[in-house]
C-alpha cells in the first residue's frame, strides 16, 4: 500500500477558465484553500512516509519562483524539484510559447512556498549540468510540495534512471488527478496519446498507451513494437544499462508482448515514433 495524504476537495475540481497574472493568483488560492489543505491520517500500520525516505539536506527560505518546478533559496541554491514537470514557461527562450496552465503552475508553486521554508530530500542525483539542486521539498509541516502540485493536476510525473525514489508515490498522486480531470488532466494538451496516433506529437513529452505486438533484440538493444511495421509504428527502445535496470527489477521484457502499456517520454522520430525507456517506472502495466 502506498502512503498518501486525505486530500478535502470539493465533489467537482474548479474551473480553469480564468487567464492572466490574476487569474493565476485566484487558482493558486482556490487550490491551496481546497486541494491541498492539510495532512490526513490512514489507520492501521503505516509505510514510510516519503520525508523518510530521503536524506534531508539544509533547509533555506524560497524567495523566488521561476516557474512551476523550480525556485530560489535565500543561499542562492536554485532547486530544480526532482520527478515532476510542470507546463512550461519561455523563460528567455525566443519564440518559444507557454504551455497552457504554465502561469497557474508557477502561480501554485509560490502559493506554496515562497516566503517559507523549505527542506530538500535526495534520493538520487543532487545536481544537474545547469548547477541546479535536484530535490524533492517539504515545509515546516512536512507537506510533501511535489505530491501537492501532482495532487492539483498541475504537473507530470518525469523521471530520469538516476533519480527513482518516490516515482511509484507520484505516479499515483498523478492518477489520481488524471481521473479527475484536474488541472492539465482537463485540457487535449495534455492528453493519454494512442500508439497509432504517436507519430501526430513528434517531439512533446508525451503518455502513449497501447498494446505490445512483439519485442525484439537487435545489437543488444531491445524494441517494445507496437504495430507490424517497425519502420513507422510505434516503438519503444531500450539500450543495454535499461535492460540491466529492467532485468534487475525481475521484470522480463518478453512478458509485455501482448499486454497494454502506458509508457512516458520524449517522442522521437527513429523509423516512426520513438521513446527511449531508461527505467522501469517509464512504463505502467495497465492490465494484469
Amino acid at each position: 500500500m502506498l502512503w498518501f495524504w486525505r486530500i478535502r476537495t470539493a465533489a467537482q475540481p474548479p474551473r480553469l477558465r480564468p487567464r492572466g497574472r490574476r487569474a493565476s493568483l485566484w487558482l493558486a488560492r482556490v487550490l491551496t484553500a481546497g486541494l491541498l489543505a492539510g495532512f490526513g491520517t490512514i489507520a492501521g500500520a503505516q509505510p514510510p512516509r516519503p520525508v523518510d525516505q530521503l536524506t534531508l539536506g539544509a533547509p533555506g527560505e524560497v524567495t523566488a519562483i521561476v516557474d512551476g518546478d523550480t525556485l530560489m533559496l535565500a543561499d542562492g541554491r536554485e532547486v530544480r524539484l526532482v520527478g515532476i514537470q510542470a507546463p512550461k514557461l519561455p523563460l528567455g527562450r525566443a519564440g518559444f510559447k507557454p504551455w497552457p496552465l504554465a502561469e497557474e503552475a508557477k502561480a501554485l508553486l509560490a502559493a506554496l512556498t515562497l516566503g517559507k521554508t523549505v527542506t530538500p530530500g535526495f534520493g538520487g542525483r543532487r545536481g544537474d549540468r545547469h548547477g541546479r539542486v535536484l530535490a524533492h521539498l517539504f515545509d515546516a509541516e512536512g507537506r510533501w510540495i511535489q505530491g501537492a502540485i501532482l495532487e492539483a493536476g498541475l504537473a507530470r510525473v518525469y523521471s530520469f534512471d538516476d533519480n527513482r525514489r518516490l516515482i511509484a508515490e507520484m505516479l499515483a498522486v498523478e492518477r489520481r488527478a488524471r481521473d479527475a480531470r484536474r488541472g492539465i488532466w482537463a485540457l487535449d494538451y495534455y492528453a493519454l496519446r494512442s500508439a497509432d496516433q504517436a507519430g501526430r506529437w513528434l517531439g512533446g513529452f508525451e503518455l502513449v498507451e497501447g498494446r505490445v505486438l512483439s519485442v525484439g533484440l537487435v545489437r543488444r538493444r531491445a524494441y517494445l513494437n507496437f504495430g507490424a511495421d517497425w519502420r513507422s509504428d510505434f516503438t519503444v527502445a531500450l539500450d543495454p544499462a535499461a535492460r540491466r535496470l529492467f532485468e534487475a527489477e525481475g521484470i522480463d521484457l518478453k512478458d509485455y508482448e501482448g499486454r497494454l502499456l502506458r509508457v512516458r517520454g520524449w517522442l522521437k522520430s527513429r523509423n516512426g515514433p520513438m521513446i527511449e525507456a531508461t527505467h522501469p517506472e517509464q512504463i505502467e502495466l495497465l492490465e494484469e
